[in-house]
């Protein structure tokens, strides 16, 4: 469940919200207009992104909860595990699952309250919204293959490093956490079931998430849109895979344990979600579309390649919402309003894998020092790489 705000949390709160409603001028056109975009940035995030992404990731971290077993968590991602396997599955998990930045939370928190290493969890992470296969592909054919190729080679190079770096730096936590993992394991944990069978069980939930998602390349893949088209029957043969070993291996306390394991990680995250979506949409608008912070002031600020512009691209990119491949479209019309080349890649490795909705979410989950700490790492890292581009281009 949800950790309990202290008095003094629920004090500031309602003193945040008193202000707000005091010395903002919502009589303004300018801050009605925005309030509009908050409201209608909600909708289409509720409508697009919480039935087809949110709820089937979910229900892979409820059942990672309940059903996946702690050591085998510990032996391949802990803290002590080997770093090549560790740090080598999480950097390319985005090729797989291939969704945003708000979609890749409750699998991270799921693996993470199992017994994840800090630096494995959260090089999974920065790469499941970072590293996208068709993202990737159609960057290279807009921007050009050297801004594409950059992008994918950053996103796999940032994943390892900054989760290395984060291991580093709280390794004593990470200790700790494995100590107690170890201390609450039990011998006979998922007994009931072989292997195989689990991996068909998560397999099955994993495929709805990744084809339900499959995004249209609009041309450019003939066979990635071949997919497409028959994606939802893809996704219900998945649904129907997942049905049979519902039935056949779980019995009805296992079946209610995860569903009631999916609801809390619904109320420890979607409350978060919808307030970051709200707050974005009345700073940032909707894409093509203007709110309190206008997009032409933005696009000015990114111009050149000097620090400030690679820096303000990377802290831009981690406060924006980009759904999966909406990223594309920004930045090709912030360069054609004037921003240049360095700043595109860093707003390309920040943006994806960052955003005020998940930023809320990791800080309930890690607390925000280690928050601060990786959006930190994130935003330093794609600056200097928008730098390193730029000078380059």
């Amino acid at each position: 469940m949800a950790k309990k705000l202290s008095p003094n949390h629920q004090l500031l709160i309602v003193t945040g919200v008193f202000l707000a409603a005091y010395f903002v001028p919502w009589g303004s056109a300018t801050v009605a207009t925005a309030l509009n975009e908050a409201f209608l940035m909600l909708a289409e995030y509720a409508r697009q992104h919480v039935i087809l992404c949110l709820l089937p990731a979910m229900f892979i971290a409820g059942a990672i909860t309940v059903f996946l077993n702690r050591q085998a968590v510990l032996r391949y991602l802990g803290p002590d595990a080997k770093r090549a396997v560790a740090y080598g599955v999480a950097s390319v998990s985005g090729t797989i699952l291939a969704v945003c930045s708000c979609t890749v939370l409750p699998i991270f928190k799921g693996i993470y309250k199992k017994g994840a290493g800090l630096g494995p969890a959260v090089a999974f992470l920065y790469s499941g919204p970072a590293i996208n296969i068709l993202a990737i592909v159609l960057s290279a054919k807009v921007f050009g293959w050297k801004l594409g190729l950059a992008r994918a080679v950053g996103a796999v190079i940032f994943s390892i490093v900054i989760g290395l770096l984060m291991a580093f730096f709280y390794r004593k936590d990470d200790a700790k956490r494995a100590a107690d993992a170890r201390m609450f394991q039990t011998p006979d944990e998922d007994s009931k079931r072989s292997l195989g069978k689990m991996a068909v069980y998560m397999a099955s939930m994993v495929g709805i998430l990744v084809f339900l998602n499959w995004a249209d390349s609009k041309g450019g893949s003939a066979v990635w849109d071949a997919v497409f088209a028959a994606k939802w029957w893809i996704s219900g043969g998945f649904a129907l895979v997942l049905a049979y070993a519902l039935i056949r291996w779980f019995d009805r306390e296992e079946r209610v344990e995860w569903v009631t394991a999916t609801r809390d990680f619904a109320l420890q995250i979607l409350p978060l979600l919808f307030g970051g979506v709200l707050v974005a949409g009345f700073l940032l608008g909707r894409p093509g579309h203007d709110a309190l912070i206008p997009t032409e002031w933005i696009a000015s600020l990114m111009g050149g390649n000097s620090v400030f512009a690679n820096f303000f691209a990377s802290i831009a990119g981690a406060l924006m919402y980009f759904a999966t491949l909406t990223e594309i479209p920004i930045v090709q019309g912030l360069l054609g309003a004037g921003m240049g080349q360095g700043p595109a890649l860093a707003l390309l490795l920040a943006g994806p894998s960052l955003s005020l909705p998940s930023i809320l979410v990791i800080g309930g989950e890690l607390g925000w020092k280690k928050t601060a700490t990786y959006v930190g790492l994130v935003v330093a890292l794609s600056t200097l790489a928008g730098l390193a581009f730029g000078a380059a281009a």
